[in-house]
């Protein structure tokens, strides 16, 4: 079965699935001011890489012993799809598919599918995607998914007008992006992802479970380029949210500095001036670490004078607020070398090396 199979169409959404739920105040964007040109040094800098792994939090979700699919998924057991599905039952729906979430076959792939675009309901919709997403814990089911045109038909609720179907739809997607293969055909989801950052809530699920998406989606350079008209964005979430959304934020960072093809766009981004301020002995050591990860990364980076001293007409680019020698970072970094963690010391040391 290749990219153009349509699945059965299923009745009872009820009778197949279990419940759960999900998430909403709004965030602007500053716009991107780019345009300097110059060539940058390459030099050695650190090679970490973040990833997002399976995302199996959805509201309510408890994850069973894999012994069966729904038990993996929604809290049902499923043993074989019936030749008419229209047919199936509350009681039958029960008994279909006992089989490991791994092995899961091809037609059944195909009925969530069907039920995910035939259902009028917000929450059955999100129920299914709670499924799908669940089961692309696996890879045999991310390849199913993709062969089905699935990512595609998944990728299509990004818009739906129910906050928690979006929710649900980004951890699908989160899981279906493990897969390179299937990060080909997402990548062309990045900027719906990236606007749905921008106007949802701060500190929400949605914002978390969009950049957990896009942390795997830039876990190679491939598709990084796809991202840099928000390193704006990224920073003045930075400055306004909580560790947990710093912390995915920052992942994110990490990934696209590590290229060093992108540094000069980063460079370049608007930047909060308090944005140093999260250099400190209070922050949050994992994140402060990861901070001083992305920073040592640009420091890596040399620009040529002309490069510089136009940046430098720009006080409010990240090369003026973290990297120039005018920066306050250069006074906040030595007192990080008497930091309790062991880690930040020596991360600020490799910094100063």
């Amino acid at each position: 079965m290749g990219d153009g199979f349509v699945a059965p169409k299923l009745g009872n959404m009820k009778a197949v699935l279990g419940i759960l739920a999900g998430a909403g105040a709004s965030y602007g964007l500053y716009k991107l001011v780019r345009g300097i040109g110059g060539n940058a040094e390459k030099k050695n800098r650190t090679k970490k890489v973040e990833r997002s792994g399976p995302d199996n939090r959805a509201a309510g979700n408890v994850i069973l012993e894999p012994g069966s699919l729904m038990a993996k998924v929604s809290g049902f057991n499923v043993v074989g799809v019936p030749k008419n599905p229209s047919q199936v039952t509350a009681e039958a729906s029960k008994d279909i598919l006992t089989k490991s979430p791994g092995c899961l076959e091809p037609r059944h792939i195909g009925m969530l599918l069907s039920l995910l675009q035939s259902s009028p309901n917000a929450s059955e919709r999100s129920q299914v995607l709670i499924t799908l997403g669940n089961s692309a814990a696996f890879t045999v089911n991310q390849d199913l998914i993709r062969e089905f045109g699935g990512l595609y038909v998944i990728a299509g609720f990004l818009t739906d007008t129910s906050a928690d179907v979006r929710l649900q739809t980004l951890n699908a997607l989160n899981n279906l992006s493990m897969n390179i293969r299937n990060q080909e055909q997402l990548k062309v989801y990045i900027p719906q992802v990236l606007e749905l950052i921008e106007i949802s809530p701060v500190n929400s699920e949605l914002q978390l479970a969009a950049l957990r998406l896009l942390t795997n989606m830039s876990v190679t350079d491939k598709h990084q380029h796809l991202m840099r008209n928000s390193v704006t964005l990224f920073l003045s979430l930075l400055v306004v949210s909580n560790e947990a959304l710093q912390l995915q934020v920052l992942k994110v960072l990490v990934n696209m500095s590590s290229n060093p093809d992108m540094i000069e766009e980063i460079v370049q981004a608007q930047a909060p001036a308090s944005l140093v301020l999260l250099f400190d002995g209070c922050t949050n050591v994992s994140v402060l670490l990861r901070l001083l990860t992305f920073v040592g990364n640009l420091m890596a980076w040399t620009p040529s004078a002309q490069v510089a001293q136009a940046l430098r007409w720009r006080p409010d680019s990240l090369f003026c607020v973290l990297l120039d020698d005018s920066s306050q970072l250069h006074y906040r970094l030595p007192q990080l070398l008497s930091h309790p963690d062991g880690e930040v010391k020596a991360q600020v040391a490799r910094i100063f090396a």
